[in-house]
């Protein structure tokens, strides 16, 4: 079992501009106050910028994450969470992602991310 299956992470929506992932909130996603923990955020986050990145690598390449940093902007108590990775530049060795988490049912921003990203031959 692979970190996506053991968090339940579910991909909604894959394409070179945009990567989206789902997730339900649920206890072994909270942290001892019940909230959802910040490093739920931090996986959302580099799990989708990863994915976007390796779907604009050139062939024979893969991606890889070598910095992120996350903003979190609200609590989340239930409901679902929702990652949204966009390019902001793909370049030949330097790829920089957006990441934004809305949860719903509120549609609130939770958190906002940057990850640097950079090709590497397989």
């Amino acid at each position: 079992m692979n970190l996506l299956e053991y968090l339940n992470i579910k991909t909604i929506k894959t394409s070179k501009q945009q990567v989206v992932l789902s997730l339900e909130v649920d206890e072994i996603h909270k942290q001892p106050y019940g909230l959802l923990h910040g490093g739920i955020n931090a996986v959302l986050a580099e799990t989708a910028a990863s994915m976007l990145a390796n779907l604009n690598a050139p062939a024979g390449f893969a991606a890889v994450g070598i910095n992120i940093n996350t903003n979190h902007l609200a609590t989340v108590k239930d409901g679902k969470v929702e990652a949204i990775a966009e390019p902001i530049k793909i370049g030949a060795k330097i790829q920089v992602l957006a990441v934004t988490t809305i949860s719903y049912p509120e549609e609130i921003k939770t958190s906002y991310s940057t990850v640097t990203t950079t090709f590497h031959k397989k």
